[in-house]
């Protein structure tokens, strides 16, 4: 810094040596003198792009974002590639992704190495969730311009959607090492960590980013979704106030707040949200966001009638946003009962990989799994990790392996005895990554319920536990929570009802095809005894007594779910019976449930009462 200083004391006309002070600025943290150099180096040159691109960073990352989109859009649209990009950029943010992604293409005709065409191209991909082609096309604009900063953060991200998490890491550290002082590059290297279990380093690196950058509440967003995770609920809940604090329309961190379950709004909060909710430039997302963190102070305070008006006006957004489609759910699981009948699951017992370390949890979300898992990972030879994507992935590999086109579930009945076994050594070793020391570890995707029949073939000695709970608390507690990714079919009470009958569907036909593979435990029972319960649980499990099971809500592990501050406190009762509230609007789910209800599912305690 003082030898440039001295150099523009000399040539104080030199716009390249403002722009060269302003990034050493940056590197020491002061946002505001580098943002006042960049604004120098452009009234000298206003053509200095690599300026223009600096000053726009540094507007983002001081929280000055409407500033930094205008000089973005004044940059791109300099010359016929950029306008087209600008052009592009517009259709993108409206989700109207064709013709966003056909104007990228049309650039990169005519400029194969414009990175920021290849950048841009790539988040469309990554919108629909082809992170594979998002990361190749990332991986060329950093080949292109290996000081691309924007390109490595995503390529990070890209590279984490795909859990590839120590190539995410390499990103993003690359990014770090270019701007150190970039708040954003803070932000996206605490995403990595949290990912990858490191939720102390996170913490840290989200501190980090508050520090640069206080008016950045992507930052306390962060901060206070790791927080929670560790079980720090005071610490969370003053970061996500701090972002509400520094923008009142942030609905992410409002519903974060309603998230946390245990908490409870204030009215000024409810006020503020109301007129947050009604303002008009809000995104569909946002308006889903602030209608289930209404919906759910309306409920604390017990007006049960406009709590679900709000959950219902929040539901029917979302659904509009979700591509899901009921008639292919019952199609597929209608093939794999056919596929995996007695006969073929006797014929291929045994022939997968022997590995006993798995404990599946499924069932449906917001079945009590969470407090199952708990009570599993308070015990000294259990790992739990998260709700892991690796059994999908599976089936991913069986389609993509097959040159016949014949799919997943027909494409494993001609499956030898070494394919079985791979399948599950597959699995085992993309599931160490997020293992300890201990022997066994927990899965806990809930939707695995469907693949009970491919996961017990390709691991014979895996442990299957399949939580349940009433139907109509199960069916309530989903359209009631707003899921982070997936799940789509629970933003439709109707929707919702005939999932539930499927999945009913498929765990009868485990029991009867697969005689004692999986053990059904009734959340309403582990309520009622706790300790019977948990016996019967490491019994199936084959491991011996510990006591810390008892006291699950004890631990200091880290907890993804949505549940994690309930079970961070002893068994209770309250959440039982809560869809009693909503006996009216709950009719047409009500309808449909007669099946399960009339014969109380599985279990007697589940049967719909009388009154």
């Amino acid at each position: 810094e003082p030898l440039l200083r001295r150099a523009l004391e000399e040539e104080p006309g030199y716009a390249k040596g403002h722009e060269e002070l302003g990034r050493s600025l940056l590197q020491l943290g002061r946002l505001d003198e580098a943002i006042e150099r960049f604004q120098k180096a452009l009234d000298l040159d206003p053509k200095l792009q690599s300026a223009q691109l600096a000053l726009v960073n540094a507007l983002s990352d001081a929280g000055r974002g409407e500033e930094a989109e205008a000089l973005l859009q004044s940059f791109l649209r300099a010359d016929p590639a950029r306008e087209r990009i600008a052009q592009a950029a517009v259709h993108q943010r409206a989700g109207r992704l064709e013709q966003a992604e056909a104007l990228y293409r049309e650039v990169l005709e005519r400029d194969p190495k414009n990175v920021e065409a290849l950048r841009l191209l790539a988040l469309v991909a990554m919108q629909t969730e082809h992170y594979g082609q998002a990361e190749q096309l990332l991986k060329r604009a950093v080949d292109i311009a290996p000081d691309y900063v924007a390109g490595w953060i995503d390529l990070s991200r890209a590279q984490l959607e795909r859990l590839d998490l120590p190539a995410a890491r390499a990103s993003i550290e690359r990014a770090a090492q270019l701007n150190p002082r970039s708040a954003n590059v803070q932000i996206h290297l605490a995403n990595v960590e949290a990912r990858s279990g490191r939720h102390l380093d996170a913490i840290e690196s989200y501190r980090r980013a508050t520090e640069l950058s206080p008016a950045l509440p992507a930052g306390y967003l962060g901060l206070g979704n790791t927080l929670k995770t560790v079980g720090r609920q005071a610490e969370a809940i003053a970061s996500y106030r701090r972002a509400t604090v520094l923008r009142p329309e942030l609905s992410e961190a409002w519903w974060s707040l309603s998230n946390l379950k245990t908490f409870r709004f204030e009215d000024a909060d409810v006020d503020t949200m109301e007129r947050q909710l009604e303002a008009g430039k809000l995104s569909d997302e946002a308006r889903v966001q602030f209608s289930f963190a209404l919906a759910k102070a309306r409920e604390d305070r017990g007006e049960y009638a406009r709590a679900f008006a709000l959950y219902d006006r929040g539901n029917r957004t979302r659904r509009a946003l979700e591509n899901y489609d009921p008639i292919q759910t019952e199609m597929i699981n209608e093939k794999i009962v056919d596929v995996f009948t007695a006969e073929f699951l006797a014929r291929h017992a045994g022939r997968g990989h022997p590995d006993p370390a798995p404990i599946f949890i499924v069932g449906l979300p917001r079945s009590g799994s969470t407090l199952i898992e708990q009570i599993l990972a308070s015990h000294s030879q259990v790992d739990a990790t998260h709700e892991l994507p690796e059994a999908g992935r599976l089936i991913q590999r069986i389609n993509r392996d097959r040159v016949d086109r014949i799919a997943y579930p027909e494409a494993v009945r001609d499956f030898s005895d070494e394919a079985w076994a791979a399948l599950g050594r597959s699995y085992i070793e993309q599931t160490r990554q997020y293992r300890r020391d201990a022997p066994r570890f927990i899965d806990k995707m809930p939707n695995n319920f469907a693949s009970i029949g491919l996961l017990s073939l390709a691991l014979p000695n895996a442990r299957f536990i399949n939580t349940r709970r009433h139907p109509l608390d199960t069916c309530l507690s989903c359209y009631r929570q707003l899921f982070a990714r997936g799940q789509p079919f629970t933003y439709d009470l109707l929707e919702l009802g005939e999932y539930y009958l499927q999945y009913d569907r498929m765990m009868a036909h485990w029991h009867a095809v697969l005689p004692g593979r999986v053990l059904d435990v009734q959340y309403e029972s582990v309520v009622a005894d706790q300790e019977a319960q948990t016996r019967r649980l490491l019994d199936f499990c084959g491991l011996p007594w510990e006591d810390p099971c008892l006291r699950y809500y004890e631990t200091e592990r880290a907890i993804r779910t949505a549940s994690s501050e309930q079970v961070r406190r002893p068994i209770y009762t309250s959440s039982m019976g809560l869809w009693r509230h909503y006996t009216r609007e709950l009719a047409p789910l009500i309808e449909i449930l007669q099946p399960v209800l009339s014969q109380g599912g599985s279990d007697p305690e589940v049967r719909l009462s009388s009154d």
